[in-house]
């Protein structure tokens, strides 16, 4: 059927092609269209029955002439040219350069939706992963292999602390060559698209890094192949090249309303907030592409983004994609407002697998008591912050006023920090012990008698 073009074009609207007489085509299957004036034209076959094919063409069915249009159905996936080569390169949702450069020759290509992985190959994520940002460094931490989204909402700024990321992250003890960086933005506008673009260019970030951008006036269906070439790319570098690569992807929220565009074509019965029902599927089918793999050097450590709608952590996306993953980082419009930048929420973010990627063996001794000392300090300030609201500030005990100003130098100087500034784990983890030296030792339950008698400095605090 490759070598076949059909001629059985029965309608066509709003970006659909209804194919009839069709036998033996497969849902997946790529589509080239060759229109009444001979231009071409790519599709996607998004359903298939006895009675027809229902196609998606990517460039629209504007004056597309049905009885003057030819389809052939390739009877393959859409798939992805591989080669060191893609390093430093921009590509579109499919894998098409955009650029200004050639595109990738090598005799190497990989289906975009992957290959079948058996779960018992799996290896446990481990080794600490550094971003570079204080809030998820020290208290949250990342380790190879691990998934963790960032949950955050509209008018906050996840795609300034996605960029961020991926200009600063690396991987402790080993070679920066050894590191990479899979960055995919779906659903953007061609402002945030010039930004990455630019901040990657100007940091030199983009010379360890792949970058697949799908615009938010480009075709929907290219938007749901996009993860997924971006993931393709991921694993050649991890599992080929032996790589260990960051894949962050933004934003989640922007792929789900495609597939539930996608879907109502489709006619799929809507569920919950009117997705599919095998949204939960689909997005498990995406983020379980990243992991380690038993005797392969290479790893793929997983960061999507998604904005939650009316900063709903119920919504069905943030609520299946918990499920999937292995924690959340949550950005806080309540800081925002502030002027904190990262504006992390450190209490409702959490780090399933921390405790695998931090201590002795990955970062410092005593990394794992500090982190937990902060979380139950900056609680307990919490708590007096919200007392003083009521009764006011000057009523408050000496203790109390102690965790007051606390809180104030914790969210402005440790989950504070600058756009362009990166610190390393160990510069986060001296500035925990400062700001834990405010606080008299005898509260500091959490962490052990010699760590105190190290590292807790009242004095320096005090000046």
């Amino acid at each position: 059927m490759k070598n076949l073009e059909f001629r059985t074009a029965a309608s066509a609207r709003g970006g659909l092609v209804v194919m009839a007489k069709v036998p033996g085509v497969a849902a997946g299957t790529r589509v080239s269209l060759r229109d009444h004036a001979g231009r071409g034209r790519n599709g996607l076959v998004i359903r298939t029955s006895d009675d027809a094919v229902l196609v998606e063409v990517f460039e629209g069915t504007d004056d597309l002439d049905l009885e003057r249009t030819w389809v052939r159905f390739l009877d393959e996936p859409y798939s992805l040219p591989v080669s060191r080569d893609i390093l430093g390169r921009v590509f579109n949702g499919v894998g098409q350069p955009r650029d200004g450069r050639p595109p990738i020759v090598s005799g190497q290509r990989r289906d975009i939706n992957g290959a079948p992985l058996n779960p018992a190959a799996r290896a446990y994520p481990r080794e600490f992963i550094q971003t570079g940002l204080s809030a998820v460094d020290g208290m949250n931490s990342l380790t190879r292999g691990q998934k963790l989204p960032i949950f955050s909402g509209g008018g906050l700024p996840h795609n300034r602390v996605a960029a961020q990321i991926v200009r600063q992250a690396r991987l402790l003890g080993a070679a920066t060559t050894e590191f990479v960086v899979v960055f995919a933005a779906f659903g953007v506008s061609s402002q945030d698209a010039r930004y990455f673009q630019e901040s990657f260019e100007e940091s030199g970030a983009l010379e360890r890094l792949v970058m697949f951008l799908n615009l938010a006036d480009e075709p929907v269906i290219e938007r749901l192949l996009t993860p997924r070439a971006a993931f393709t790319a991921a694993e050649y570098l991890a599992y080929e090249l032996d790589y260990h690569v960051l894949v962050v992807m933004t934003d989640m929220t922007a792929y789900a309303e495609a597939l539930r565009e996608v879907a109502v074509l489709r006619g799929d019965v809507p569920a919950r907030k009117g997705y599919p029902g095998y949204l939960y599927s689909d997005l498990a089918e995406i983020y379980e592409r990243a992991g380690r793999i038993r005797d392969r050097r290479g790893s793929i450590t997983l960061i999507p983004v998604l904005s939650m709608p009316s900063d709903d952590i119920t919504h069905p996306i943030p609520d299946l994609t918990g499920y999937i993953t292995e924690g959340q980082i949550v950005l806080s419009r309540e800081l925002h407002a502030q002027g904190v930048y990262p504006p992390v929420a450190v209490l409702p973010s959490l780090s399933r697998l921390m405790k695998d990627g931090i201590g002795g063996d990955f970062t410092r001794p005593d990394h794992p008591h500090v982190a937990s000392q902060l979380f139950a300090s900056y609680a307990r300030a919490l708590e007096v912050r919200g007392l003083a609201a009521i009764i006011g500030a000057e009523d408050l005990s000496e203790s109390d006023r102690r965790y007051l100003a606390f809180a104030e130098a914790f969210e402005h100087r440790f989950v504070g920090q600058g756009e362009d500034e990166e610190r390393d784990v160990y510069a986060s983890l001296d500035l925990a012990w400062e700001l834990l030296s405010m606080l008299p030792a005898g509260t500091l339950t959490r962490v052990s008698e010699d760590e105190l008698a190290k590292y807790h400095k009242p004095a320096e605090a005090a000046r």
